[in-house]
C-alpha cells in the first residue's frame, strides 16, 4: 500500500512574477538562528557553505530583503524578516498540520482503492481526534483497507444512517449536557440496528497562551471584551458543546468576540491562540500541550464509533475491533494527554452508550 504525505509550503513571487519556495530555506534558516553560524547551518544540512548562502542569497532577492546579520565576534544572526519568515512557515504548518493529515489518509485510501486488488475498505466518516488519528495510523501500518473522512460528528452519523460507512465517529459530554447532545444524534440512529463501540473518554477545555496572561480563569471569562475568542465550524460537536457550555454560566455566545471566527480541528484551534491570533480557544488537551499552551479543563466526554450491529461480526469490522482491544493500540491512546482508554472496544446498547456518563 502507498503512504501519502501532504506538506504545506510557501512560495514567494516577485513583481516580476518570478517565483522561489521557502522550504529549503526555512530550515537553513532555522539552523543559522540556532548556531549563529552560516557555516555550521550548511554542514548539518549536509550543504557546501556556497550552495547555501547562494540558495539564502536567492530568497534574499525575491523578498527584497536580508534575512541575515553579521553581528562582530558572534557570528551570523537573523534579521527581524529572517525571524518573521520562520514564524510564518511555523504558522502555516500549525494551522494547516491536522487538515493536511486527514487529507493525505483520504488520498491514500482513494489511490489505494486503484491500486491495490479488491477487498472491502473499512469505510470511517469520523470527528476528527487524535484518538481516530491514532486508529488510521494503526490499521493503515497493518495494510488494513481503509477509507477515511473526517467530517462533523452529525454529518458521519447521518452517513451511517444512509450506509455510507461503516463506522461513524462522534463525541457526547458527560453530565448535563449529555442528554441535549444525544438527542441530536438519537434521531438517525436506530436501537435495533446500530450499537455503540467505545474508542476513548478525553477531555475538552479552554487553550490559554503559556503562562496566562490574561488571567482567564474560566468561561465567564470569555464575555470580556479584551478576549478574543476562536471557535469550531457549525454542526461540530466541539461547537455544540461550547454553545451550551457559554449558556449554562450565563454568557450569550454571540457576544463573544471572535465567537464567529472558526476552525476546522483541535490542532488548528490551538495553533491560532499559540501564533497570538487569539486569547482563548476551547478543544481536546493533547492539542494544547502539542502547542506549548496551558488547559482548563471544563468537561470530560466519550468518543464513540456507531456502527451497523449486523456487519459487526463480519470483516473487516473484526480485524477492526481487534486492533482496538489490542495492548498496542490501546497504549498509544493511553499516552495522549486526558484520554483514557480504559474502555476502548467496548460494545454498547444504543441507548446505553447515549445515556452513560449522565452524571459527572
Amino acid at each position: 500500500m502507498i503512504r501519502v504525505e501532504c506538506q504545506a509550503q510557501l512560495i514567494v513571487r516577485d513583481s516580476n512574477g518570478q517565483t522561489s519556495s521557502l522550504t529549503d530555506a526555512v530550515p537553513l534558516l532555522a539552523l543559522v538562528d540556532q548556531t549563529g553560524s552560516i557555516a555550521q547551518a550548511a554542514a548539518l544540512k549536509g550543504l557546501s557553505y556556497r550552495h547555501a548562502w547562494g540558495l539564502l542569497r536567492a530568497i534574499e532577492t525575491q523578498l527584497g530583503g536580508a534575512l541575515i546579520e553579521k553581528e562582530r565576534g558572534r557570528g551570523s544572526a537573523l534579521s527581524e524578516l529572517g525571524q518573521a519568515v520562520l514564524r510564518a512557515q511555523r504558522l502555516c504548518g500549525e494551522r494547516l498540520d491536522g487538515n493536511m493529515q486527514a487529507l493525505a489518509s483520504e488520498v491514500a485510501s482513494e489511490l489505494n482503492r486503484w491500486l491495490a486488488p479488491p477487498a472491502d475498505d473499512v469505510r470511517i466518516h469520523a470527528s476528527h481526534g487524535y484518538a481516530v488519528a491514532a486508529l488510521v495510523t494503526a490499521l493503515v501500518a497493518d495494510e488494513v483497507p481503509l477509507d477515511i473522512k473526517y467530517r462533523d460528528s452529525a454529518e458521519a452519523i447521518t452517513a451511517l444512517a444512509r450506509g455510507e460507512c461503516d463506522l461513524a465517529g462522534f463525541h457526547l459530554p458527560r453530565g448535563e449536557f449529555r442528554a441535549a447532545c444525544a438527542d441530536k444524534y438519537r434521531q438517525w440512529l436506530d436501537p435495533q440496528r446500530h450499537l455503540l463501540v467505545h474508542l476513548t473518554r478525553r477531555k475538552q477545555g479552554l487553550f490559554l497562551a503559556k503562562g496566562n496572561p490574561k488571567a482567564i480563569g474560566g468561561l465567564t471569562d470569555l464575555a470580556r471584551d479584551d478576549i478574543r475568542f476562536v471557535n469550531r465550524q457549525h454542526g461540530s460537536g466541539t461547537r455544540m458543546l461550547i454553545d451550551l457550555a457559554l449558556r449554562r454560566v450565563g454568557v450569550d455566545p454571540d457576544r463573544v468576540n471572535g465567537y464567529a471566527s472558526t476552525e476546522l480541528t483541535h490542532s488548528a484551534i490551538a495553533a491560532f491562540v499559540a501564533s497570538g491570533m487569539a486569547d482563548v480557544g476551547f478543544g481536546v488537551e493533547p492539542a494544547a500541550h502539542h502547542f506549548g499552551l496551558d488547559f482548563i479543563p471544563i468537561v470530560d466526554e466519550d468518543y464513540y464509533f456507531a456502527c451497523d450491529r449486523a456487519r459487526l461480526e463480519r470483516e473487516p469490522l473484526t480485524t477492526v475491533m481487534a486492533v482496538l482491544r489490542g495492548n498496542a493500540f490501546r497504549q498509544s491512546v493511553a499516552h495522549l494527554e486526558g484520554y483514557d482508554a480504559g474502555d476502548c472496544g467496548k460494545l454498547l446498547e444504543l441507548e446505553e452508550g447515549l445515556e452513560e456518563g449522565g452524571s459527572a
